[in-house]
């Protein structure tokens, strides 16, 4: 396939002319229906040179949008206003290790490793360390069953919860990542 670089023209196309009627070779590319997505690039409309040349003019590329949608689009910093994961502060990782704990700098590199090691039970099931966070979060230790971490989960929210506690709303966020911390060791293989 070779295409000529400034017009965009795909010559040899076998592609015909998605103009209802047009029997010339579909040789430019335009948006089709469906744009590019998480799932994909999308779909291709394919057009002879006139008929590219009045779908462009008839373009909208903010069609569907609110008026505050299309000013976001339209700002110079449209889609760099969050960070990719490679050019955040943790670039995707936890949190650096305090070198004033540690004597060598091998020893808090090497702890951030056993960190992020999952962890072996003593029934041989590993425990990532998400799940071993969620285990610190609702107090058990890395050896609870299932039964102990039922009646954990059910302790935690009956002292946390407002309608348990009388009306006290100060403890909302930790009973969210009590319910959270469950939710993700329910269905841990650990806990099968």
């Amino acid at each position: 396939m070779k295409q000529d670089r400034f017009h965009g023209r795909v010559r040899e196309s076998r592609r015909p002319c998605d103009w209802l009627g047009c029997a010339e070779a579909g040789e430019f590319r335009a948006p089709g229906p469906r744009g590019p997505s998480f799932d994909g690039p999308g779909q291709y409309r394919w057009f002879c040179l006139d008929h590219v040349r009045q779908f462009n003019a008839g373009y909208d590329w903010f069609e569907g949008m609110t008026a505050e949608e299309i000013l976001a689009a339209q700002h110079p910093i449209h889609g760099w206003d969050r960070q990719t994961r490679a050019f955040s502060p943790t670039a995707g990782i936890d949190a650096a290790p305090r070198w004033a704990d540690f004597k060598d700098p091998l020893e808090a590199i090497s702890g951030r490793a056993r960190a992020r090691r999952p962890a072996e039970r003593k029934d041989g099931r590993a425990v990532t360390p998400d799940e071993r966070r969620a285990l610190d979060v609702l107090g058990l230790e890395l050896d609870a069953d299932r039964r102990a971490l039922r009646k954990r989960y059910s302790e935690l929210v009956h002292a946390l919860h407002p309608d348990r506690n009388g009306g006290d709303r100060s403890s909302e966020k930790r009973l969210q990542s009590v319910v959270e911390a469950y939710q993700l060791l329910r269905k841990a293989a650990a806990f099968a």
